[in-house]
């Protein structure tokens, strides 16, 4: 799928939160989430030696919260903002699970582009 300007917009959304955020081990990723009519989501990872929640689960969380019941694209940035990263496996699923026709934006930052969830391996 080709990029749209607003997919570029989440990526820069999510770095922006990376950068602000992730100063320590116990906030390490950022994800940024949009629905359909343009709203946008953020949340970072929650690390404790005991486990913790992937960014993305906390987009999920923060959207349900305003009520949203389905997301269009999602982005997740690592290393303050300087790579793209895929969701890990068990957030796959739970994204696959929530949101059968969910867009992912993943790859190299010079070379970023568009994945339904369903086609990302895992």
């Amino acid at each position: 799928m080709t990029m749209r300007d607003t997919d570029r917009a989440l990526v820069q959304a999510a770095t922006a939160v990376s950068k602000l955020r992730c100063r320590s081990p116990r906030h390490t990723v950022a994800s940024a989430a949009r629905t359909a009519d343009g709203r946008v989501f953020t949340g970072v990872n929650v690390h404790h030696v005991t486990g913790g929640s992937c960014a993305e689960l906390i987009v999920i969380g923060t959207a349900a919260t305003q009520g949203v019941t389905e997301l269009e694209t999602i982005v997740t940035v690592t290393d303050r903002g300087r790579e793209v990263a895929a969701p890990c496996d068990p957030c796959r699923q739970v994204l696959r699970d929530h949101f059968p026709s969910l867009r992912v934006i993943v790859g190299e930052l010079d070379a970023l582009r568009v994945v339904e969830i369903g086609d990302l391996p895992g």
